[in-house]
């Protein structure tokens, strides 16, 4: 391999994870969490729109007022996945100096946010593993639960997810000596033009079924969903996202540096521009990436799971509901990276609630054929022979769509 300068890696704070601390951290299960990385909570119409963008969704669904006032909505009304834009699943707390990588969600859909919803997050810690990684040696398997409350107090979404929390040395040693688990990915990509132009044209291929009702009846087992392409991914794919849905407070000047100087191990000094940036810019700094144990800058683990909520709204229609979304993100998705999103129909059936169900296996395949976000999903479409759909039984008076209102 070869040798790093300095100039090529952070110095970021650093901790081991000894018994001492999961010991302590141990006294905290059970604990409902303050949850203080809140970023949208009023589901405004830029709030909506910014989030779509940023996930690169171009359902009209989700951002043009006029259409989404002629669908059985009423109103607008946000993607299922918005509400990762309230906040990001989780709250990171304890073992400072600790990295964490959010690997994985279950998570599920139970009413709609509309425009002027006001959306309250709650989350617990439930439990915890310690593990032994290729990638990081000793690892601790964080589990939480998370909600979304809307301004009625409805239940609006809910899930558990799974943070991954390691040494920061032990990656970066591994990957330092070529032990690692990634160690023969060549990043950035090499990619060709005639790759690139292919890459574009499966872009531009996405279907949005939109207004065109997608019937239960009319989807057979064995079915593939028509792919959703994200990349490659570069550093405005990062920005738009955070533009929609940050996951960490980002700020800028003195009002970031105070709160740097309350939580040293929030922040480090870029080695090039001697800037003071935030844990959070491994996905856009190679320095604070490779610092952590990366290869380079990569995506966030929430985001690529939207582009999987992107890819089955696209597939289910306006009169679809997408009943939960369940997913591993494994590896990471670096800068330069593309991913096909991909789903097959696995099980078709009514349920207990006499619902017509489709489960759907869904895929992230990168361009070294991975898959970088195994998962299973539920949707629910109208049936030819059900008097009312399921977008229609989900939906609450019309007082309530897009005006705001409490209870």
């Amino acid at each position: 391999m070869t040798k790093e300068s300095e100039l090529e890696i952070a110095h970021v704070a650093q901790a081991v994870l000894d018994d001492a601390i999961l010991t302590e951290w141990e006294k905290r299960l059970g604990l409902e969490l303050r949850v203080s990385n809140v970023f949208n909570q009023t589901a405004s119409y830029e709030a909506i729109r910014n989030f779509t963008r940023g996930i690169g969704d171009s359902n009209p669904l989700y951002f043009d007022e006029y259409y989404a006032g002629n669908t059985s909505y009423r109103a607008l009304t946000a993607s299922p996945a918005w509400t990762a834009s309230v906040f990001p699943h989780w709250v990171l707390q304890g073992l400072p100096g600790i990295h964490a990588d959010h690997s994985a969600s279950e998570w599920e859909f139970l009413k709609p946010v509309y425009i002027n919803d006001k959306i309250t997050p709650r989350c617990y810690f439930v439990g915890f593993d310690v593990k032994t990684s290729r990638f990081a040696g000793k690892t601790v398997f964080e589990y939480q639960r998370f909600e979304y409350w809307n301004q009625r107090d409805e239940l609006v979404s809910r899930g558990y997810n799974l943070l991954v929390r390691y040494e920061r040395q032990a990656a970066r040693q591994k990957s330092t000596e070529g032990t690692g688990k990634y160690d023969d990915i060549v990043i950035p990509h090499p990619w060709t033009e005639a790759e690139l132009r292919r890459v574009d044209e499966d872009i531009l291929a996405e279907e949005i079924r939109g207004a065109a009702v997608r019937y239960w009846e009319d989807v057979n087992i064995g079915d593939d969903l028509k792919p959703v392409v994200k990349g490659p991914f570069g550093m405005t794919d990062i920005i738009a996202y955070c533009v929609g849905a940050a996951p960490v407070q980002l700020a800028a000047h003195g009002a970031q540096l105070r709160q740097y100087k309350k939580h040293p191990t929030w922040a480090f000094r870029d080695p090039v521009t001697h800037a003071w940036e935030p844990i959070y810019s491994v996905h856009y700094s190679v320095p604070a990436a490779k610092a952590a144990g990366a290869l380079y800058a990569y995506d966030v683990g929430v985001q690529r799971h939207c582009w999987v909520v992107n890819l089955l709204t696209n597939w289910m229609g306006d009169e679809g509901w997408l009943k939960r979304c369940d997913a591993e993100y494994r590896q990471f998705v670096y800068h330069s990276d593309v991913v096909w999103i991909k789903g097959k129909v696995s099980k078709k059936y009514i349920d207990e609630n006499g619902e017509h169900c489709l489960d759907i296996t869904t895929a992230g395949i990168n361009q070294r054929g991975d898959d970088t976000i195994p998962g299973e999903a539920t949707v629910i479409l109208p049936s030819r022979k059900a008097a009312i759909g399921p977008v229609e039984k989900r939906l609450p008076p019309n007082e309530y769509r897009g005006t705001g209102k409490g209870v």
